[in-house]
């Protein structure tokens, strides 16, 4: 499957009024405050923290749940969840919408992204995932035991990791079948008797008189305009979560029965919220 989903019919044109105009330029001053303000916070904490705790980030994820929560404040778009959050050491994988998913997947829990590592070079969002702690990788099977390696270090110290099993966003319409690769680091030695996975079912659903894929992010779709049909929407739909129970990776006999296990859990979910 190639990286980037490209089915179905193709997104309707962006068109925006100027009452939308309005709302850009006002929810974008808002936000844009938000987020870079609470990055500056952020930088300034991580001064203290990192030499005191290294690793650990003790305070600082606060800061960026409290921007991921407050941004569909700003938005004006309904947020929502169910389910118990993972006490255990491990990770959590979801369905991939849009880049809307970071914000609705940071705003309850305090998780640290797992990225490509192209990602990191990226104007601004790179920035920003480097600052917040994501964790690049490369998706080459020679860097495999470096990858567990890294994964390790990052789970004794406590850190929720997240990763698409997707490989990539779609229209937010369906859930892709998982990829197996990321679930292999989880069998190492160190990792297989004390990490559980749990899986996250990620709904959005369009504000009322759009089509259903509004919030949808695929294809060839660019960022800025994905992002000025966002802010200029005068009403605004909502995201639900399901965070269903944890899995144990011992339970599983290889990788490939707990990625479809997960996505099975992920599937389930999507399609309730969806009816």
């Amino acid at each position: 499957m190639p990286e980037t989903w490209n089915e179905g019919e193709a997104p309707e044109p962006i068109r925006i009024t100027a009452i939308g105009w309005g709302f850009v330029v006002c929810r974008a001053l808002v936000l844009g405050g938000l987020v870079f303000g609470g990055l500056i916070v952020l930088l300034l904490l991580r001064l203290i923290e990192r030499p005191i705790c290294g690793l650990n980030r003790p305070v600082t994820p606060f800061i960026t749940q409290f921007v991921c929560r407050n941004a569909f404040r700003v938005l004006g778009m309904e947020f929502s969840t169910q389910g118990e959050l993972m006490r255990h050491r491990g990770a959590v994988v979801a369905n991939h919408t849009s880049w809307l998913d970071i914000f609705a997947l940071n705003a309850r829990k305090r998780i640290y992204f797992v990225s490509k590592a192209e990602v990191a070079g990226w104007p601004g969002i790179g920035w920003l995932a480097r600052a917040t702690g994501t964790v690049f990788i490369e998706r080459n099977r020679k860097r495999a035991k470096e990858q567990t390696e890294l994964f390790e270090s990052r789970l004794q110290a406590g850190h929720k990791l997240l990763f698409f099993p997707e490989g990539t966003s779609t229209d937010g319409l369906r859930v892709l079948p998982f990829k197996t690769t990321l679930f292999a680091a989880f069998f190492g030695d160190h990792l297989r008797q004390i990490s559980y996975i749990q899986p996250v079912s990620v709904v959005f659903i369009a504000p009322k008189g759009q089509e259903a894929r509004f919030y949808g992010w695929w294809g060839d779709m660019d960022f800025a305009p994905h992002l000025l049909k966002t802010l200029a929407a005068p009403r605004q739909g909502r995201v639900e979560l399901i965070y269903h129970s944890p899995l144990k990776v011992a339970d599983f006999a290889d990788r490939k029965a707990l990625a479809a296990a997960c996505e099975a859990e992920v599937r389930k979910g999507h399609e309730t919220l969806r009816k």
